[in-house]
């Protein structure tokens, strides 16, 4: 996954996946808004935590299955 968590414990670092199943952005609409604001749910927008598109790259997962993100590329791992 191109989003990546990394805890600081006893002054080593300790990577840890986070998992994300959204595959659209949560819209926030404000009455007072110029335009809506997109959450991003799937962890893979440069612009976390706003939605920048980059969900499109989600297409042709297969439901229930575990996929990992680097870079553009995707590898499914489970």
């Amino acid at each position: 996954m191109e989003t990546r968590c990394i805890k600081e414990i006893g002054g080593e670092n300790m990577a840890r996946i986070v998992k994300l199943e959204g595959k659209e952005p949560k819209v926030i609409t404000e009455d007072e808004a110029k335009f809506p604001i997109g959450i991003c749910t799937c962890g893979l927008s440069t612009n976390f935590p706003f939605c920048n598109g980059s969900h499109e790259r989600c297409g042709g997962e297969e439901e229930g299955s575990l996929y990992a993100y680097d870079g553009n590329s995707r590898v499914r791992v489970k």
